[in-house]
């Protein structure tokens, strides 16, 4: 009998997602009745608030959503989300130039499926979100490290883009605020990228999910914004998800040059067809309707981000760099390295987050995932009393 063809190579090579496999981990000892508090999942731990609730509620009585709706999008969505992009990121576009996506992961995967050919380069800024190397090389491109540390703020220079830039190079990843980091650049070095890139031709591949979770009277800048020659050369990818607690509806969207905006809608035509209809009004609500719960989300985050970063830095051999945006501090731990700690030696902040989630009970995911070792990414979207129980479990291990 002859042998079975083999899997995919490219699929085979893929790994799963780090962040959601510490948070299944997590949630399997919680479930064996161990009482681990998890850091590890990027998710709001509100309900979603009961208006957008409604909504959905209300298009699930009107059969028309029954029905296949555009693959980009349903109209009024595509033109809530024309209205954002001005309001948020500075930049007039057409509900043309949007494709509405079953979460931001499918419209970063689309956005590089789009502007990426085989052996081309992807400049990726790390720390980086754990899907965006995969995303680049299921589009048979070839992610770019460009590493910059705590000593940073996590955020890297033209100089540093510059120095890692070839004649392969298609695109750059750009994320402000950033996961992992919670980094957000300023509107000179948002400028200085944005024209970097005007000048070399190089596709911006703009992260925008996080822009509304912001602090201390930051603002995360659009590049499209600080700079507005590079729009014609630039995808932004956004989502209903983090700013209104909506993880699991699965909407996100991509907006960029029509051109590139063509080519991802057809691959949605035959990858998926429309999103879920009920989800893209709820989204509609989601925009259109008050803010007066979300920015509660957002005061609710910035009092955690205080609380972790003050209880984190207590800890002796922790570099903590105070984020200004997203929901993740993000410590440099390689002080904690090679000590002994409850009669283990770590060497590695793999290692590191495996003593943790044994002696502590503390879920956090090692630097390993989003980049180089020697970090820990902690997310704070997490009830207030759990969040400084976990920390001061961590004190207790490394006194």
């Amino acid at each position: 009998m002859t042998e079975r063809a083999p899997l995919s190579r490219k699929l085979s090579a893929i790994a799963e997602s780090a962040t959601l496999k510490v948070d299944a981990k997590a949630k399997a000892l919680q479930a064996a009745g161990r009482p681990v508090i998890s850091y590890a999942a990027g998710e709001p731990d509100f309900a979603t608030p009961q208006f957008i609730v409604d909504a959905a509620i209300e298009a699930m009585h009107d059969p028309k959503n029954y029905r296949y709706t555009p693959a980009a999008g349903l109209p009024v969505l595509r033109e809530a989300i024309a209205a954002k992009t001005l309001r948020d990121s500075g930049l007039e576009i057409s509900p043309s130039q949007v494709v509405v996506t079953n979460g931001g992961k499918q419209a970063v995967y689309q956005a590089f499926q789009a502007v990426v050919n085989p052996g081309d380069e992807v400049l990726l800024p790390a720390p980086y979100w754990t899907t965006y190397p995969e995303a680049i090389q299921l589009a048979d491109g070839v992610p770019v490290e460009v590493f910059a540390g705590a000593d940073q703020e996590y955020k890297v220079t033209v100089e540093q883009l510059e120095q890692a830039r070839t004649d392969r190079t298609v695109a750059v990843v750009f994320v402000s605020p950033s996961n992992p980091t919670g980094a957000v650049y300023t509107e000179d070095e948002t400028r200085a990228i944005g024209e970097w890139a005007v000048e070399h031709g190089i596709w911006v591949i703009s992260d925008e999910i996080y822009q509304n979770l912001v602090y201390d009277g930051t603002r995360a800048i659009s590049i499209v914004e600080a700079c507005p020659e590079v729009a014609g050369q630039t995808i932004l990818v956004n989502g209903v998800a983090k700013t209104y607690a909506m993880t699991g509806w699965r909407l996100g969207w991509m907006s960029g040059p029509a051109d590139a905006i063509k080519v991802a809608s057809n691959l949605q035509s035959h990858l998926c067809s429309n999103v879920n209809n009920v989800a893209q009004l709820a989204a509609v609500a989601a925009l259109n309707g008050p803010q007066d719960e979300a920015e509660q989300m957002r005061q609710a985050f910035d009092r955690r981000r205080r609380t972790i970063i003050a209880e984190l830095s207590k800890i002796d051999g922790l570099d903590v760099p105070t984020p200004l945006g997203a929901f993740y501090a993000y410590p440099d731990v390689r002080g904690l390295l090679g000590r002994e700690w409850a009669g283990k030696t770590p060497t590695t902040s793999l290692e590191l987050a495996d003593l943790i989630l044994e002696e502590a009970e503390v879920a956090v995911v090692p630097g390993e995932a989003f980049g180089p070792s020697g970090y820990l990414r902690l997310s704070y979207a997490l009830g207030d009393d759990q969040l400084l129980e976990g920390i001061q479990r961590l004190q207790r291990l490394f006194a």
